[in-house]
């Protein structure tokens, strides 16, 4: 009853505007990270290679694989990618500054409470320290970073980066450790044995969740546990911490985000978000009253906190791709499974990874106007047609077209080549 009555006070105290499910649509393929500026503005970032900046939307395109960091930091985003690089958006400026580019994935760009630097998980196992000069201090200066180093205690991918609100920084990697970092190395304050794959940090405690499903705090200098909140659900993906409310937000693979109250540590709400898939990204805004998420739909869902409850389960029922594969052909099954995340087939701009496939055959590569092609592919004389189709996908993209920005897909067996092609050839026409 009195969860009830003050999720009941919560509700009324909301704002008319707040107390509004909504969608931010525009996206050309799964959304794969979120962050708030401290002003309210929404950043997301996407598997079709661009950074939107909500309202809007604005496109930020600069990178040449999938978007999976993004931080807002005032009016300037930090986004991270497949490309290996970190690239830096200044207001109305559509082009970037590469800020670093390193040896494998960035998962995670965290910058310090003072603004002055910045720390970028990659999957090359290591944390680079960036110092940050007029990019974040003068909005009329060129912006401009130094490399300060790189940490590379753990063994695996690093997967998330955080600071205390003193400027320690924390790290998360695939080994299963959590660690601090001060003076000449780091210690470590977790031992999980799976990897963990994302941290919030606050106060004297820190929340942690983990690929099989471990979500836990504990005290953030001696490691002791605080809380557990694990439930049968794997993995842990996603998590946002509001501060002015104490809500911590979690979502995990199997589309929930759970609501835990950081007061009295206990889950406030628990609730199935998304009808398919995992939850990748979570957000609150600035006042805590909305928890944004993004996951495998093109779409961002927006909640009000006080009636996650009330809804049903976002997105998945219209994606085609997610339909039962049973009522597909072999040939668009492949499709499907290959191509329909990064591809469209319809003729006109799309804003998935990968250029329209409509009129592919007998189309030289690299021709679709307005798409930003790969140097290999830029000017490329392959035509594409049966043949080069097969090789494609015979070889895969990583021999076939080496450099090219198509992910390593490779479908072995020859019928199931000769399926699709026959599938895109009536498809694309």
């Amino acid at each position: 009853m009195r969860h009830l009555l003050s999720s009941l006070l919560l509700c009324l105290a909301l704002p008319a505007a707040a107390q509004e499910f909504t969608t931010y649509k525009g996206h050309g393929g799964p959304v794969m990270a979120l962050d708030v500026s401290p002003d309210g503005a929404l950043a997301s970032a996407s598997f079709d290679n661009s950074v939107g900046l909500w309202p809007g939307p604005e496109w930020r395109e600069g990178h040449d694989a999938a978007v999976t960091a993004v931080t807002y930091s005032a009016s300037v985003a930090f986004s991270g990618g497949d490309d290996f690089r970190v690239l830096m958006w200044r207001p109305d400026d559509p082009e970037p500054f590469e800020v670093t580019r390193m040896k494998g994935k960035i998962s995670a760009i965290a910058i310090a409470p003072d603004r002055r630097s910045a720390a970028i998980a990659s999957w090359d196992g290591s944390i680079r320290i960036m110092s940050l000069f007029s990019s974040l201090l003068s909005d009329g200066a060129q912006p401009s970073a130094k490399i300060g180093g790189d940490l590379t205690d753990h063994r695996s991918n690093v997967t998330d980066v955080a600071f205390d609100p003193d400027g320690a920084l924390y790290s998360a990697s695939s080994d299963g450790t959590v660690r601090v970092w001060g003076g000449m190395g780091s210690r470590i304050i977790a031992n999980q044995g799976f990897g963990i794959n994302r941290i919030v940090v606050h106060g004297d405690w820190l929340a942690y969740g983990a690929v099989d499903g471990t979500t836990r705090v504990i005290n953030r200098e001696t490691g002791e546990e605080i809380a557990d909140f694990t439930l049968d659900r794997r993995p842990i993906l996603s998590m946002d911490f509001h501060a002015p409310t104490g809500q911590l937000a979690i979502g995990d693979g199997e589309g929930h985000i759970m609501m835990v109250d950081t007061n009295d540590w206990r889950i406030a709400r628990d609730f199935r978000a998304m009808r398919q898939g995992p939850v990748w990204a979570l957000a609150f805004s600035t006042d805590g009253t909305v928890i944004h998420a993004g996951g495998i739909d093109d779409v961002i869902y927006a909640w009000p906190v006080a009636l996650l409850d009330t809804y049903d389960p976002a997105g998945g029922d219209t994606r085609s791709f997610l339909r039962d594969a049973a009522t597909m052909s072999n040939g668009e099954r492949q499709f499907m499974r290959k191509c329909s995340i990064c591809h469209s087939l319809e003729d006109g701009p799309s804003r998935k990874a990968g250029p329209t496939l409509h009129g592919v055959f007998g189309r030289k590569a690299g021709v679709v106007p307005g798409y930003r092609y790969s140097p290999t592919l830029d000017g490329s004389a392959i035509v594409w047609d049966d043949t080069t189709i097969d090789a494609l996908f015979d070889e895969g993209p990583d021999h076939y077209i080496p450099g090219s920005k198509m992910p390593m897909q490779v479908i072995a067996a020859p019928q199931d080549r000769a399926d699709l092609i026959a599938f895109l050839r009536d498809a694309t026409e």
